[in-house]
């Protein structure tokens, strides 16, 4: 197989994938927006079409005829170079175009994609091979974005309806983890495991993980890290219920100041998708967990999940812990005896999302990728159960801030020693 025609069969792929992530959902559904920091699923599907649009077909092949020119307002996300926007909250209120013609605006990309990579002429391909690559990867981030908000919506819904009433795991965008599989298998026992004081290699290393990496993963740069130890495994939702019922979310002395004015605020007791004894959504005497399979008992032994920085950071502190650094954990993914680093949940990190040494952004629409949210953020690390394949390597920096509850996150211990 020839370089374009790997990319022609990775793309496409890719692009089946997202659509395949709709399979259960009603056009109802795909037009919902349950809050601004949330995007419908008509418009996922949308964008992830007009980055190919915008990007690569627009600048790149000559001749090339627009679905609707309007969508080029419609559905650009932060790209201030590539003109105005609809404004992000507002995305919910876009009754149209409905879905079948953003399934046709996505079928007329696709075909125009597929032209492109097999005519392009040797310098046109030479641009356009790094643009498609960033563009794939970008789609698998909404693939995940996809999950997280469709399950944000139906949560909001009183009938809690399940985003797959059966566990599917192959509709998950390609980790091949089933959500509710991972508590059958025992948790091991927490340790904790020693480092040494040392200086270490942090960031995307070519070659060595991979051909691809975000900007955001570069330079690869050293870092002292002091003597600590980390956690073999995640902290489980048994073990943040005992937080819970010692009345962690009723004592401020665990919360950072804007983390207990959150709590305060929004009236948190428990981590988000958790349904209380007695709530009248789903009548139980027990704990339950609201998860993309659906209501079901809370599973003590999986990791805990939907959790903001500022519960992770309570929790550790509840625990005589704290949490890593986003270098510690790095270096800790390396270590043979940690479980559990990926694919579970994202792990939030004590490091303020910030640029590495020497980092600048490229020029043009790509630069405002992710350099331009390099303030208010936290790093999370790992991936989860919705992280496609390859977005789970060591170096891949996550990041939200700190009140954000509604990822698939949650916490690993760290200390100091």
């Amino acid at each position: 197989m020839s370089g374009r025609d790997t990319m022609a069969a990775r793309f496409q792929q890719v692009r089946n994938q997202t659509v395949a992530l709709t399979a259960t959902l009603s056009a109802e559904d795909q037009c919902l927006q349950s809050m601004p920091d949330a995007s419908p699923t008509k418009w996922h599907l949308a964008h992830t079409s007009w980055f190919f649009e915008a990007m690569l077909l627009r600048p790149l092949e000559a001749g090339y005829k627009a679905y609707d020119d309007r969508f080029l307002y419609l559905f650009n996300s932060y790209y201030e170079a590539l003109g105005p926007r609809h404004p992000r909250p507002q995305r919910g209120l876009l009754s149209r175009p409905g879905v079948h013609e953003v399934l046709a605006y996505r079928q007329h990309v696709d075909r125009a994609m597929q032209a492109f990579i097999a005519q392009a002429d040797n310098e046109a391909w030479a641009t356009a091979a790094p643009l498609i690559t960033l563009g794939i990867n970008h789609e698998q981030q909404h693939q995940e974005l996809m999950l997280t908000d469709i399950l944000h919506a139906f949560w909001n819904n009183p009938l809690l309806p399940a985003v797959w009433p059966t566990s599917s795991e192959s509709a998950l965008p390609g980790t091949g983890t089933d959500p509710s599989a991972s508590g059958r298998v025992p948790v091991q026992p927490l340790q904790w495991m020693s480092a040494p004081e040392q200086i270490v290699e942090i960031g995307h290393a070519p070659g060595a993980q991979g051909s691809f990496a975000f900007d955001n993963e570069s330079p690869r740069h050293r870092r002292l890290l002091p003597a600590h130890a980390m956690a073999n495994r995640l902290v489980t939702c048994g073990e943040y219920a005992q937080f819970v019922s010692d009345g962690g979310y009723a004592r401020p002395e665990f919360w950072l100041s804007e983390g207990w004015a959150a709590v305060q605020a929004n009236g948190w007791q428990a981590p988000a998708y958790w349904l209380a004894p007695g709530d009248p959504r789903a009548p139980s005497t027990l704990w339950q967990l609201f998860s993309l399979n659906g209501v079901r008992p809370l599973p003590h032994d999986e990791p805990v999940s939907q959790l903001s920085y500022f519960e992770a950071a309570a929790y550790a502190d509840w625990a005589g812990a704290r949490l890593p650094t986003e270098f510690e954990w790095e270096a800790a993914s390396a270590n043979p005896a940690s479980d559990q680093m990926t694919g579970h949940v994202w792990q939030w990190t004590r490091s303020s999302y910030d640029a590495y040494p020497g980092f600048r952004a490229q020029r043009g629409a790509v630069g405002e990728y992710n350099g331009k949210f390099m303030v208010g953020q936290m790093v999370l690390r790992g991936g989860s159960v919705a992280t496609p394949v390859g977005h789970t390597r060591p170096s891949y920096r996550n990041f939200f801030p700190p009140a954000a509850r509604w990822q698939f996150s949650g916490l690993r211990l760290a200390r100091d020693e």
